[in-house]
């Protein structure tokens, strides 16, 4: 049986901050792999500046190359969207019912997890993987305090990593090279293709 941990985002663009994350869920707490599920459209965020699912799933495939312990996963690409955490989920057990599946989350996120979808069943069903982001604070809230309280938490001390899409996107729009934020495939098709440079 596979201990995976599963690492919700729109990767739009993946990059150096993903994947050190998940190298480090990997290589330091008892996951087997990490899967990256790329989201077609997160319910929270706006869809504005997200490049079409294939290229991001694409560069993602890029960033993983051959690297047995990381998965790209598109589940989510033929559902309704906008697309729901627990329902993907509930989805991945049913196809891989020989997996132990894993909720990898930043600290941000976890403070969200009110706002999400039958989140109470959520963290009675899965256990969290929550790593350390920079500048969070929680806030006061009655609803997260009883969903944190029934959840099965493990705070990872990973690296703190202070990058984002929306920092990358901007960058590239301004002419940057940051091509030490991707992995040197990704950086080389977003140039190819000429992506976020309006």
């Amino acid at each position: 049986m596979l201990k995976v941990g599963l690492f919700f985002g729109s990767f739009n663009p993946i990059h150096i901050g993903h994947t050190a994350i998940a190298g480090y869920m990997k290589e330091f707490t008892d996951l087997d792999q990490v899967w990256f599920v790329v989201s077609p459209l997160n319910p929270l965020k706006k869809r504005d500046t997200l490049l079409p699912d294939r290229d991001r799933l694409y560069l993602v495939e890029l960033a993983v190359g051959d690297n047995d312990d990381f998965k790209p996963s598109d589940i989510e690409f033929n559902r309704p969207a906008p697309s729901y955490t627990i329902d993907t989920m509930a989805l991945l057990t049913e196809k891989y019912p020989d997996n132990r599946f894993v909720l990898i989350m930043g600290e941000d996120n976890l403070y969200t997890l009110h706002k999400w979808k039958n989140a109470l069943e959520l963290v009675r069903l899965y256990p969290l993987y929550v790593y350390p982001r920079p500048g969070i604070v929680k806030k006061d809230n009655v609803i997260l305090d009883s969903i944190i309280a029934k959840a099965s938490i493990r705070r990872v001390d990973a690296p703190l990593m202070d990058i984002s899409g929306t920092f990358i996107r901007n960058s590239i729009k301004r002419g940057r090279n940051i091509s030490y934020f991707l992995h040197p495939e990704v950086w080389k098709y977003i140039k190819e293709m000429h992506f976020y440079e309006k």
